[in-house]
């Protein structure tokens, strides 16, 4: 009796049904899902040394204020700059050796200099408040140290090393009225 898809015929006494064809689709998919339910429950955690991490000894600084709501990036005034600048630059542990904060009006650009700053490490910190970014510069006499447009409301502090006695010349530009701050501080 012919065999129609679907329905088998009777195989005669004695005779036995060919295995299944094993089906690798299945099997790979199955490997999958295994793989998958393994790796769902891995974790990597490691010590990287800074403060904050489990088995950090260090001291930590304060962390500088973020601010991140839009709707507050907008510059303060002469009465309320001292206030932002505490909360945005927090103390230092390092001696300061140059700080200056002010507004700029949209287009303008101030150019502060430092003293002349003996060989070492120092660490440049700075902060804005503007609907738009504000460039700042760092140069000594012959290099530029910094040149970072900064995204108002993300503080950053750079290390910068001079390698002789130098002065440190600070530009900030803003397209629009901005508040900054930054201050350089030996490590």
């Amino acid at each position: 009796m012919p065999s129609v898809r679907g329905i088998s015929a009777p195989l005669p006494e004695g005779t036995a049904r060919a295995p299944l064809a094993p089906k690798p689709g299945a099997a790979v998919a199955l490997g999958l899902v295994l793989a998958a339910g393994a790796l769902a429950g891995c974790e990597y955690t490691y010590d990287d040394g800074r403060a904050g991490s489990a088995q950090g000894t260090g001291t930590a600084a304060p962390a500088p204020a973020f601010t991140r709501d839009p709707l507050q990036q907008d510059p303060v005034g002469a009465a309320e700059l001292g206030d932002w600048v505490s909360r945005a630059l927090p103390g230092t542990t390092g001696p300061v050796v140059q700080a200056d904060a002010g507004l700029l009006a949209a287009g303008e650009d101030r150019l502060v200099a430092s003293p002349v700053l003996d060989t070492g490490t120092y660490i440049l910190s700075i902060a804005c408040r503007s609907q738009r970014r504000v460039t700042f510069t760092v140069r000594t006499e012959t290099l530029t140290l910094v040149d970072l447009a900064l995204r108002c409301g993300i503080n950053r502090e750079n290390v910068i090393y001079l390698s002789t006695d130098s002065v440190l010349t600070v530009r900030v530009e803003a397209r629009t009225a901005a508040n900054y701050a930054f201050r350089v501080h030996r490590l």
